[in-house]
Formats: C-alpha cells, sequence, structure tokens
C-alpha cells in the first residue's frame, strides 16, 4: 500500500459500527465447521451456518456507508443465496473439487461439498485455484466479488492514489 501512496494504518481509523456481529459470525463458522463439525445434527449445522450469514448481513447493513462495504455484502449475498438454496451447504463443482486433498468423513458438516442435485450452482464454489498455491482452494462468484470489495475498501481507506479522493472521506465517515 505505501507504493500507491497508502497508509495501511489508516484502516484501524474505519468507524465500524456493530462489530460484535462480525465477531459472532465468524466465532458461530468456527464452531460448526472445525470445533464441532461432527456433532451428528445437520439441522444444527445448516441453522449456526446460515445464522452466521445473517449476523455478517446485519453487520454490512451497520457499515454500508462505507466504501466497499455494498460490494462485500453483493458477494456474500451471492454466497448465502447459494448455500440457502442448498440445505446450508455451498454447492462445489466436481472439477474445481477434484484437486482438494480434504475428504469430510462421514456424518460430519462441511460447509462446500460437490452436490448430486445442486441449486444455483453458477454461484457455488466453481473455480479453484492453482494446485501449485500453498493456500490452494475453491471459490465462487460471490467470493471473487467479495475480494474486489475488500481491495476497494482498503485502497480508500488507506487513502491510495488509486481511488479518487471523494472516495477516501466516504471511507473515514460512517
Amino acid at each position: 500500500m505505501p507504493l500507491l501512496g497508502g497508509r495501511l494504518t489508516r484502516l484501524a481509523d474505519l468507524p465500524l459500527r456493530k462489530p460484535g456481529l462480525a465477531l459472532a459470525a465468524i466465532l458461530l463458522q468456527v464452531l460448526v465447521i472445525s470445533v464441532i463439525p461432527d456433532a451428528g445434527d445437520h439441522t444444527f449445522h445448516t441453522t449456526v451456518h446460515l445464522a452466521s450469514y445473517v449476523l455478517l448481513g446485519a453487520f454490512a447493513f451497520a457499515n454500508r456507508r462505507i466504501v466497499g462495504v455494498p460490494i462485500i455484502a453483493l458477494g456474500g449475498l451471492c454466497n448465502f443465496a447459494a448455500i440457502a438454496a442448498n440445505g446450508g451447504v455451498m454447492p462445489t463443482r466436481a472439477g474445481a473439487a477434484e484437486s482438494l486433498a480434504v475428504t469430510a468423513k462421514d456424518g460430519e458438516f462441511v460447509n462446500s461439498a460437490v452436490l448430486s442435485d445442486p441449486k444455483l450452482q453458477f454461484l457455488g464454489d466453481v473455480f479453484a485455484t492453482p494446485t501449485s498455491l500453498p493456500l490452494h482452494n475453491v471459490f465462487s462468484v460471490g467470493d471473487a466479488i467479495l475480494m474486489v470489495g475488500v481491495i476497494v475498501l482498503v485502497h480508500a481507506a488507506c487513502g491510495s492514489r488509486i481511488m479518487p479522493r471523494r472516495f477516501h472521506a466516504q471511507a473515514a465517515v460512517a
């Protein structure tokens, strides 16, 4: 960011509203995906997973005046639509999932899976990063939109030269 005239320390000055909503959403996702993925009750996992997206949506709505947040929210909404339409699981394209070495244990909740009859597949995890990357994974259109929003937010908040000045002020005001 310094090469583009911005300062990363300005991110700490973002006037985020209701940060507890985002924290709660992240904790819920960690709970169902990593801490208790095999609790045995798919309804519980699905409900908690979808609730985490509702909390993130509420957080985005509270911060909608910050530059980039509406784009991030659009990406999250695309992901939520695909997950909700498929019973709490993000549909994954088989070709994208083939390169992943991760396999779920029987009865374990997974947030992204190859489904036999996916709904809104085009919004699912249909892309894969190159296997040569250390953090190789699959991702969706919603994830790509979300990342564009994060890039816009970071450049606006940090005062980067590639963002018009009027967006710098909007990033600082919530």
